[in-house]
């Protein structure tokens, strides 16, 4: 069985970004939380974003939902953006543009 995106608004179902993300990474911010707060992502819904996880190396991330405790959107894999989700404990940092 193959799996289906979230649907959004209006119950359209989701699409990936039709370009890839900015060639460079934005500045890391500042940081001293100990989680993300979902309300603070939501702001980034339906834009490119770049998540710093703690433990890996940052990428581009296309978040279209935000739960209480988890964030599900297309992440680019330096080719092309594959649907994928993660809990928000495990982001140290994001900035979306």
């Amino acid at each position: 069985m193959a799996f289906t995106p979230p649907f959004g608004p209006q119950g359209q179902q989701q699409q990936p970004p039709t370009a890839p993300p900015p060639m460079t990474p934005p500045p890391k911010p500042m940081t001293s939380t100990l989680a993300i707060d979902p309300g603070a992502i939501t702001r980034c819904l339906f834009r490119n974003t770049y998540i710093w996880p703690r433990n890996g190396q940052g990428f581009w991330f296309y978040p279209i939902f935000v739960g209480r405790t988890s964030i599900s959107g297309f992440r680019w894999n330096g080719f092309f953006w594959m649907f994928s989700g993660f809990d928000l404990n495990r982001i140290e940092a994001f900035t979306c543009v």
